[in-house]
């Protein structure tokens, strides 16, 4: 007699397989139960990540509107509102009340590429027989259709969202960034049947500070329970922010983001930030200059994750050469500097303090004084992220930091050349060192025969170990013939894993 898998145990499998989209795919088609435990994981952040796949987009659409109810479904019928669905029939499941993340600004955006592919059809279609009226055209009838666009997508986005609300019965994450042009097309969805007990538990929020405030204000009173806060800092900030700030019991995660069109940021908020200091272990903060403030970090003595990144690649971060250049984060643990990094002293300063319990480093400058410093103040790192020159500085940082796991690497142009740097770690690096990410400032330099060289030594590396090779080539992709020895390499299991970015 055959075995079945109990569907507890089927179901945690599939959850495993949460972001393999190809195999989740396919346990749809096994039968009834697979089918039925994959398509609630694989809807659950369906509605999410949407604008750069113009196809799922319009499937998603589709399946939405064969979900609406009959009434919502009617309401558009009547204001001439036709969107094509996968089936005439009643789907076979309630896809929306899968959704545990959705985004409102991918709504209006899936919205709008449906409007913009029907736009386009028609002009295909009646372009023969517009050739001779192009004179003819009347920039008040664009304006009309612009209206009427407007008109609609508003009323889609209502009838989706009423239905999100009042099917999931417990949203986990919500994103709700309106640009300027979106900013007049904000539904009052909080105020839906069913959004109270919808949004009761969300756990992660993404939005922008310009949202109206009765949308703060009533959130503030029916969702405490918010783990994780990003805001993109808008022309203005709405004054029911604050109070939401203040009304969530467990704030782990705090990301604030200024936006590039405005110089409007998070000023108007740290006091209300600040309440939650004991229980903030991630803080990121990303902005168009160093002009912003910083001193306010230090209220945060729970740190665990600290990321800190402007602009300008110039930008010194003022702020920190007075109370952070010596303040101890006791859990510090994962730090970065993206684009403007403190001043070489007082970056060391600060890490000699912080730096011990350090796994993760990412500093996007070069700086000498740091990577002479990094073996001897950091020794616990696992992932390193820094610009070297020579291989000097990196094989040092290879041979004092013994628990290196992984570093990113960044070559071409004036930077560390990539057989100097592949020579290096494979001589040098400890024995726990699986992952290597190349970044190529320039075009691909990778010879073949260093290559193949670097896998072979590799492979004869005692403990063998399988690396993860990653390309993050802006210019170009590797050489064929580069493709075709890592294509080997994985085959002999000496490759773990090998991926290319443009």
């Amino acid at each position: 007699m055959s075995r079945k898998l109990l569907p507890d145990c089927l179901n945690n499998i599939f959850e495993f397989l949460e972001d393999d989209k190809g195999t989740l795919y396919s346990c749809l088609l096994v039968n009834r139960l697979w089918c039925n435990l994959s398509v609630r994981i694989l809807w659950r952040k369906n509605i999410c990540d949407l604008r750069h796949n113009s196809i799922k987009s319009s499937k998603v659409l589709g399946t939405l509107i064969s979900c609406l109810s009959n009434e919502s479904k009617n309401l558009l019928y009547e204001n001439k509102i036709f969107i094509p669905t996968p089936t005439i029939r009643t789907p076979l499941f309630d896809y929306a009340s899968f959704c545990k993340f959705i985004s409102i600004d991918e709504i209006y955006l899936m919205i709008e590429n449906f409007q913009e592919g029907s736009v386009n059809d028609n002009s295909d279609n009646d372009h023969d027989d517009n050739n001779n009226n192009d004179n003819d055209y009347n920039s008040d009838n664009d304006d009309g259709d612009d209206n009427n666009n407007d008109k609609d997508l508003i009323l889609i986005a209502q009838e989706i969202i009423k239905m999100f609300m009042k099917r999931i019965p417990s949203l986990k994450k919500l994103n709700y960034n309106l640009n300027s042009n979106e900013i007049n097309h904000q539904i009052p969805f909080i105020e839906f049947p069913g959004a109270r007990n919808c949004l009761t538990n969300l756990s992660e929020l993404n939005c922008n500070s310009n949202i109206h405030s009765e949308f703060f204000y009533q959130m503030s009173k029916i969702c405490h329970s918010i783990q994780s806060l990003t805001i993109e800092f808008d022309e203005k900030i709405s004054s029911g922010l604050n109070d939401l700030i203040i009304s969530q019991k467990k704030l782990y995660s705090i990301s604030l983001i200024q936006s590039r069109r405005n110089d409007k940021d998070w000023t108007d908020i740290i006091p209300s930030l600040i309440k939650h200091s004991n229980t903030v272990t991630k803080l990121i903060l990303k902005g168009k200059n160093d002009r912003r403030p910083l001193s306010f970090i230090t209220n945060f003595i729970n740190l665990q994750d600290l990321a800190v990144t402007f602009d300008y690649l110039n930008a010194t971060l003022e702020d920190f050469k007075d109370e952070l250049r010596y303040f101890h984060f006791q859990k510090l643990q994962n730090l970065k500097f993206g684009f403007g990094c403190p001043k070489s002293d007082i970056l060391v300063d600060f890490i000699k303090i912080n730096g011990k319990n350090l796994n993760y480093l990412h500093i996007n400058r070069y700086d000498n004084l740091l990577n002479i410093s990094i073996p001897k103040l950091c020794p616990n790192l696992k992932f390193l992220y820094t610009i070297f020159i020579n291989k000097e500085s990196l094989i040092d940082i290879l041979n004092g930091c013994k628990h290196l796991e992984c570093i990113q690497v960044m070559c071409g142009h004036s930077y560390i050349k990539e057989k100097d740097m592949l020579e290096a770690i494979v001589k040098y690096s400890p024995k726990c060192f699986h992952e290597i990410r190349l970044y190529n400032y320039a075009k691909s330099y990778i010879l073949s025969k260093d290559l193949d060289t670097f896998f072979f030594n590799w492979s004869n590396r005692i403990p063998q170990k399988s690396i993860t090779f990653i390309c993050l080539n802006v210019f170009d992709n590797l050489e064929k013939r580069n493709v075709k020895i890592i294509e080997k390499y994985r085959k002999l299991g000496v490759i773990k894993n090998a991926r290319t970015y443009l």
